[in-house]
């Protein structure tokens, strides 16, 4: 947090015992390290309601010796980055799951990863337009077969071959495009709360920072997971109402 590496974070740990008088041993940057690979951290909870679920993805640097190197040497190099998918509970706007990726993961790919990290049903499924698939569609009827998908069709969406007999939820959704405008179907599906998953890709840049430090897969997805723990408490400790309006 605060774009510390592990050794700033040893000694932020140590300096914050001290003030605190407890005679607390504080893990070595290198044991920090280690454990990063192989530790199991706790997912979000979400409640016994259904969740209304946002998504949205963003990119994340990964840092380390090449970026010193350009900065002392000059040394040119491709900048290397992954793919950050993140699922955001609308009622509360915490982060309940997220899915690191190769930078050339699409975000309709991941739709199925994010749903498999949420524990408990979902109500609605929410995205921009990158998940205007039926793959995706597909996806969250296989898991919550009652769940809303709430994506905006492209501009050159036609309706299903069964949208006059059996007409699909994409087809509802260009239904109602015709008939109130896209800023109508905004309003009408609640499509506009997918704002605060925007809000909390903005949060963890600000917060955290806009690249990871480790330099595995797993002490990546450690890092990932515990940055999201950390936003999700902040958040409590900030806001503990209810964001969305029912």
């Amino acid at each position: 947090m605060f774009r510390l590496a592990l050794r700033q974070t040893e000694g932020l740990v140590g300096s914050i015992l001290q003030l605190l008088g407890l005679d607390l041993a504080v893990p070595d940057h290198s044991t920090l390290s280690r454990r990063a690979e192989t530790l199991d951290v706790p997912r979000p909870k979400t409640g016994s309601e259904p969740v209304h679920l946002l998504v949205d993805s963003t990119g994340l640097r990964l840092c380390g010796a090449g970026e010193w190197l350009a900065k002392k040497h000059g040394t040119k190099r491709r900048r290397a980055w992954k793919m950050l998918h993140l699922a955001t509970d609308a009622d509360t706007g915490h982060i309940i799951a997220s899915v690191l990726t190769d930078r050339d993961a699409d975000d309709g790919s991941q739709a199925g990863p994010l749903l498999d990290r949420v524990d408990g049903s979902v109500a609605s499924f929410t995205g921009d337009d990158a998940y205007d698939r039926d793959d995706v569609y597909a996806e969250v009827a296989a898991r919550h077969p009652d769940a809303s998908v709430i994506v905006p069709p492209h501009a050159n969406a036609v309706p299903s071959e069964t949208a006059e007999t059996a007409p699909t939820q994409r087809d509802a959704h260009l239904r109602c495009i015709d008939e109130r405008g896209r800023m109508g179907w905004q309003k009408a599906s609640g499509y506009n709360f997918r704002a605060l998953v925007e809000a909390d890709v903005a949060r963890w840049k600000c917060v955290i920072g806009d690249g990871l430090r480790s330099q595995t897969d797993g002490r990546q997805a450690t890092e990932v997971a515990i940055a999201a723990n950390a936003l999700n408490r902040m958040l409590d400790l900030g806001r503990p109402e209810s964001v969305r309006i029912a």
